[in-house]
Parts: C-alpha cells; sequence; structure tokens
C-alpha cells in the first residue's frame, strides 16, 4: 500500500485518484475527530471539506507525516471554529440535549450513561488535557500528537498520565 506521504505528493502533483485515496483513507477518522470537537454532524463535515481545501492550498512539499499534518489542520479549523460565540453555544445546548438511547436496552444505556460520563469528565479538564484526549482518541501516536501540538513526546507522556489521573478521580466521584 502506498504511503500517505505518496499519495499527497501525487495528489499535488495533479492525480485525482490519489486525492480520492487520501479521503477515503481520512474521511472517517477526520470527522470524528472534527465531530467530538464542534459537537454538530453538518459542522464536522464543513471542517473535514475545509481541511483538505486548506491542505491543497497549503501544498506543502516534504512533510514528515500527512496524517500528522492534516490532524493539526483539523485541528485549527475546530478550534477556530470554537472561538465563535455563536457556534461554541449551539454546541454547548447539542451536548446539554442529548438523546437517550431506546426504551429497553439496558445494556446500551449503561454504555451510553458511562460514554456521558466519560464526556462530561472530559469537558471538566483544562483545555490542554481535553485536546490530548481528542487526539489520542482519534487514533493519533504520542509522536504525531507532538507534532500537532508543537511539544516535546515527553510532554504527550507526562500529560497523558495526569490526564488519565484527572479523568479517573471525575469518573469515580
Amino acid at each position: 500500500m502506498e504511503s500517505d506521504e505518496a499519495l499527497y505528493e501525487r495528489w499535488i502533483a495533479g492525480d485525482l485518484r490519489a486525492f480520492d485515496e487520501l479521503y477515503a483513507r481520512f474521511e472517517r477518522p477526520l470527522f470524528g475527530f472534527a465531530l467530538a470537537f464542534v459537537r454538530d454532524a453538518a459542522e464536522a463535515e464543513d471542517v473535514l471539506h475545509e481541511a483538505f481545501l486548506a491542505v491543497l492550498r497549503e501544498r506543502a512539499r516534504g512533510i514528515r507525516s500527512f496524517r500528522a499534518w492534516v490532524f493539526e489542520v483539523t485541528r485549527h479549523l475546530c478550534l477556530n471554529r470554537a472561538r465563535s460565540k455563536s457556534r461554541a453555544a449551539r454546541a454547548v445546548a447539542a451536548y446539554a440535549d442529548g438523546e437517550e438511547p431506546p426504551p429497553g436496552a439496558d445494556e446500551q444505556l449503561a454504555t451510553h450513561r458511562r460514554a456521558a460520563t466519560l464526556e462530561r469528565a472530559v469537558a471538566r479538564l483544562p483545555a490542554p488535557y481535553t485536546e490530548l484526549y481528542r487526539l489520542r482518541a482519534s487514533g493519533l501516536s504520542y509522536d504525531e500528537v507532538a507534532a500537532i501540538l508543537e511539544i516535546p513526546v515527553g510532554t504527550v507522556k507526562s500529560r497523558m498520565h495526569e490526564m488519565v489521573l484527572r479523568l479517573k478521580r471525575e469518573v469515580d466521584r
């Protein structure tokens, strides 16, 4: 299988099939990552498309990790949207009005409650830990997270340790 970086080089050289393959590889992970930030499927889809447009516009040659770079671009787009007061208010309202699972699904309800408890705990974390959680939950490695956040890998590891301790305390309350 061709590397992401090689596909990207082919894409910026004009090969639309390379774009199709990159899009297929990154559509779901980037959408999920964006959705965790903006909490609105339509907005997350907009972020996904904006990310690919931004990546095409930037045309960075010789990137070390396309995956880390495209997640970094997506992260910045999400942060820009979060700064908008009206969008932030809609995202908070949508989270507060979340739907319960269908009746009669005890196991599904228990899973939903555990996930909601974890989400509330993550929401109470300071911003650097929340970002770290979202990036790791998207499947990025410590090295990729370090590149995106522009911090040393050791800092990522120590923040991960602290984040896990904080989440455990929050969830056990």
